[in-house]
């Protein structure tokens, strides 16, 4: 029999962009705007990205880095305020094998003329394949990523 466990964790990553909050709301709302920022940077062309913006839609985004299986995002989104919140659930495969379980929160707080971007995500990584500290660093990546989508430097 395999041994099973789950660690639970909770993390909190903080962006300032200078942009409006509905510029950032777009860029984590719209297909293609997503599509630009949303990616591994080793391998920043998915093999599928799906996407369905609303409460109760879906978004997928899987592909096969050079060094092992597939990974696969599926989300589920669960609440959405225009230009304020994201609340969404999702779960990552590796090739068959489901490495978390996670809620994440993206809340957008106009600050001057800018954006101050709160994420805050609390996890259930599975029987050691994954660790809440290297997902908080590729979720960190990933944020550099939309600001640098918006034109913006982290």
């Amino acid at each position: 029999m395999t041994e099973r466990s789950v660690v639970h964790s909770t993390f909190v990553i903080e962006r300032l962009y200078p942009v409006a909050p509905a510029k950032v709301f777009f860029a984590l709302s719209n297909l293609d705007a997503k599509r630009r920022w949303f990616t591994d940077p080793d391998n920043p062309m998915p093999g599928r990205f799906e996407m369905d913006f609303r409460v109760g839609g879906k978004e997928v985004n899987a592909g096969e880095p050079k060094d092992g299986p597939i990974h696969i995002y599926t989300a589920t989104y669960q609440d959405i305020v225009q230009d304020q919140r994201i609340v969404y659930s999702y779960d990552m495969l590796f090739g068959d094998i489901r490495i978390s379980v996670s809620l994440a929160t993206i809340e957008l707080f106009a600050e001057g003329k800018g954006t101050r971007l709160v994420l805050t995500e609390q996890g259930a990584f599975l029987d050691g394949h994954d660790k809440s500290e290297t997902r908080e660093h590729g979720t960190g990546v990933l944020l550099d990523m939309l600001g640098a989508s918006l034109g913006t430097k982290n």
